[in-house]
């Protein structure tokens, strides 16, 4: 695609009763009973120990808990005592954590200190926590020292952390040369566990056919994917996939409604082109909201289409639009 708004290439059991022979005598009933109870109880014994998740070794049972949050750790270690013992470095983790956002944002009364933030979240991510790995490895790539950066992620991605694995395929797009192959298959195993950021990537690469064959159809039922779940910069190339007739039919309504969605959300290139879009239909005070904000977004282009719809309004009409950019607000999405 060629078009000046695509982002170039670059985030119970039944219950049976025991039948008694009423043929033989007493002795032949109590017999055939206690024959046949005793074989439900040695099954029952059975199930019993094999659902036995307390003999679970504790090497397993942090590997399956690496990637839990705080609330899924605390429910776990109410399973049984040793459930709670084994899990206790993972919940030593989330404190960790905690204290590593607080000094990575200044939060909490704490002044920001990368290095103490930094500091927490290896601590954290010594104890087994993928959430701490891919905090301590997003400040890595931060100083520049990536190969420790990529060290972590690849040891989340490998416990099946899907932030992870979607950072460590942007990471090798982006490493000196590519790993073109590597990337594309950690985004695809983050991609299938719903991760919307990762989606939106390989669509890209679906797209500009890096590290697979270049294929639109594909990209935009996984931009789809992502626009769905939230992602704002893939609501806008949906947009554009509907507008174009590329990878998906074309569609004006479907167009202009993910526009909207992308415009709704603050992507700064929706709100100028759903705003050249309301102008074309003469909806002039809407026109003006969403050009004012891509104009205060950077958009350049767009203040001087406001500049000339401005002078077709009256000075009430004008300051009611500035006032509506004023008290804008973009709704949720997803990151």
């Amino acid at each position: 695609m060629k078009h000046r708004t695509w982002p170039v290439k670059s985030d119970g059991s039944r219950f049976a009763a025991l039948r008694l022979s009423r043929s033989g005598g007493k002795k032949e009933e109590t017999h055939h009973y206690g024959k046949r109870f005793s074989s439900v109880t040695i099954s029952s014994r059975s199930s019993r120990e094999e659902s036995d998740f307390s003999k679970l070794p504790d090497d397993i049972l942090l590997k399956i808990a690496a990637t839990f949050t705080l609330p899924n750790l605390q429910t776990a270690s109410l399973v049984c005592k040793s459930w709670r013992d084994a899990l206790r470095p993972l919940r030593e983790a989330m404190l960790l954590l905690k204290w590593g956002k607080r000094f990575k944002h200044g939060h909490g009364g704490v002044r920001p200190n990368i290095q103490k933030a930094l500091d927490s979240f290896l601590k954290g991510a010594a104890r087994g926590s993928t959430l701490a790995m891919v905090d301590a490895g997003l400040i890595y790539w931060e100083m520049g020292k990536k190969e420790k950066s990529i060290a972590l992620y690849s040891k989340a991605a490998a416990l099946g952390d899907p932030t992870a694995q979607c950072n460590l395929g942007i990471s090798y797009l982006r490493s000196e040369p590519p790993k073109l192959v590597e990337a594309v298959k950690w985004l695809y195993l983050a991609s299938n566990a719903g991760y919307v950021r990762a989606q939106y990537q390989l669509a890209l690469c679906l797209h500009y056919g890096r590290g697979m064959d270049h294929n639109l159809p594909e990209a935009a039922r996984w931009y789809l994917k992502a626009a769905e779940g939230g992602y704002l910069r893939a609501m806008y190339n949906v947009s554009l996939c509907y507008l174009y007739g590329e990878g998906l039919v074309r569609s004006h309504r479907q167009a202009r409604r993910w526009m909207k969605r992308a415009a709704d959300r603050g992507h700064s290139k929706a709100q100028f082109e759903h705003g050249l879009g309301l102008f074309s239909e003469g909806e002039m005070m809407k026109a003006i909201v969403y050009l004012e904000l891509a104009t205060r977004a950077g958009e350049t282009a767009a203040a001087h289409v406001k500049n000339v719809i401005l002078q077709q309004l009256s000075a009430t009409s004008r300051e009611r639009a500035m006032l509506l950019a004023d008290n804008w607000c973009a709704l949720p999405k997803a990151h």
